[in-house]
């Protein structure tokens, strides 16, 4: 093997199409997203241990969702490197433009950072306190290394994964956590620093680890990228930029969009009822939902590669997300709907039974999120494979749009507690969204060879 060897148990998964061996090929991934689940909770719980609580974790769930929001352009990043990097000539190129796209996100975090600017986004725009404000804004600072380590390790992930090494990306993962939780841990114990800059230094510190190990342990499958082709014989075969451009810009803009919800939720609970509690549980509400729903995005790097060009996989894996989404919102039902909610947000979480009370409610009402996740990354994975990815981002825009006219209703309106709010808001964007790809799914797959070939056993 070229490049760094490792452990056979750390080998290719070869791609196949059984149920078995679409369990085999995506478990590492949804490792990988489980254990990313943990961080959020993780870090929670040590600042809710930290002076101040309500301020520190406020001011955490803003700056995390800023950063978000600003990482967004890069996030697709390895679903285009699984889709598209398929030589070396493709690569290099999709990697100079990972380069320019990290350049940018990282120079508008910046931007932000400049005081009269930040001032008035956060102060005069979302009316954050002053000491939520002041403490959002180190946050900001310690986390301008994110969106450039994220893009970064995204491209040599996608990589890994189109090679068949689901598992390595799960031990990258593992290094995120690891270097992680030994920052947050450390600077708990001998730093008397708020829990808002913890968090970020932690974050910050993790990701940082998992994009030189990603570089590192992809190597290999850069090095047997197939060479680049000596000349063009179709219209597959040459990815020019402009090509990049037009498959990529939708996936940003479906990310960009998405991720803004959390600011605009954020900005929507600053002015609702209870806005203090609201902004203290929701980074907690939404890290128990990411656990569950982390399923459902694991398995868009899985149905992608195995899709097949012409969607001619399309029957086995709807089998296997079908499955996969009623086990994901079952599994948080019995989270949310019984007793263990007391462990998950008392005793695991910190919260004080002041502010748990506050997010039972939403968590509750986000049980059904974990299987609309599934099938919407089923519904990106058919489009992404077929290339037609202009309908994702306008699903995302009619998701986003509808949280947008709905919070107000409610919130506002109606006087409903912001996170309870949001919560309906966030469940109600999400059946749209669905809803809305059913038609552009449907006509991939009318044009896709599929339906005339008989069932695989």
């Amino acid at each position: 093997m070229d490049g760094p060897s490792f452990p056979n148990w750390l080998g290719r998964v070869t791609p196949a199409h059984t149920q078995k061996a679409i369990l085999l090929f995506w478990l590492p991934l949804a490792a990988t997203w489980l254990m990313m689940s943990v961080e959020g909770p993780f870090l929670a719980a040590i600042i809710a241990r930290l002076p101040d609580p309500r301020f520190n974790l406020a001011a955490y769930g803003v700056a995390y969702a800023f950063a978000l929001l600003i990482e967004a352009p890069v996030i697709m990043i390895m679903s285009a490197s699984t889709a598209l990097a398929d030589n070396s000539l493709h690569f290099r190129r999709l990697r100079s433009f990972t380069y320019t796209l990290i350049g940018m996100v990282t120079g508008l975090q910046l931007l932000l950072l400049i005081p009269p600017v930040f001032r008035s986004i956060m102060l005069d725009l979302i009316a954050l306190p002053p000491q939520v404000a002041s403490l959002v804004y180190g946050a900001l600072w310690l986390l301008l290394p994110w969106p450039g380590a994220i893009g970064y390790r995204r491209l040599f992930q996608g990589i890994l994964i189109r090679d068949g090494f689901t598992r390595l990306v799960a031990v990258g993962t593992l290094i995120r956590l690891s270097s992680m939780a030994i920052t947050g841990l450390l600077l708990f114990f001998l730093l008397d620093l708020p829990g808002a800059l913890v968090g970020a230094a932690s974050l910050s510190t993790g990701v940082m680890a998992e994009a030189l190990a990603s570089h590192f342990m992809a190597r290999g499958s850069v090095k047997r990228l197939a060479p680049a082709p000596s000349g063009g014989t179709g219209e597959d075969e040459e990815l020019t930029y402009g090509r990049i451009i037009h498959f990529y810009v939708p996936l940003a803009l479906t990310s960009l969009i998405g991720l803004a919800a959390q600011p605009l939720l954020t900005f929507f609970m600053g002015r609702a009822v209870a806005p203090l509690e609201s902004l203290a549980v929701f980074p907690v509400v939404a890290a128990l939902t990411f656990i569950f729903r982390s399923v459902g995005l694991s398995f868009h790097e899985v149905a992608i590669t195995l899709m097949g060009r012409k969607l001619e996989h399309f029957r086995e894996l709807a089998r296997f997300a079908l499955v996969l989404a009623v086990v994901a919102s079952g599994a948080m039902a019995l989270v949310a709907l019984t007793p263990l909610a007391d462990l998950w947000f008392l005793q695991l979480s910190g919260l004080s039974p002041e502010l748990a009370a506050f997010a039972f409610p939403p968590a509750a009402i986000l049980v059904p999120l974990p299987f609309l996740s599934v099938l919407l990354s089923f519904q990106q994975a058919i489009l992404v494979a077929a290339r037609r990815t202009h309908p994702i981002s306008w699903a995302t825009a009619v998701e986003v749009g509808g949280m947008a006219l709905l919070f107000p209703l409610l919130g506002w309106h109606f006087g409903v507690v912001g996170v309870t709010a949001a919560a309906i808001s966030i469940i109600l964007g999400r059946v749209a969204a669905n809803s809305f790809l059913m038609v552009p799914c449907g006509r991939a797959l009318g044009r896709a060879p599929w339906h005339y070939r008989p069932r695989s056993g």
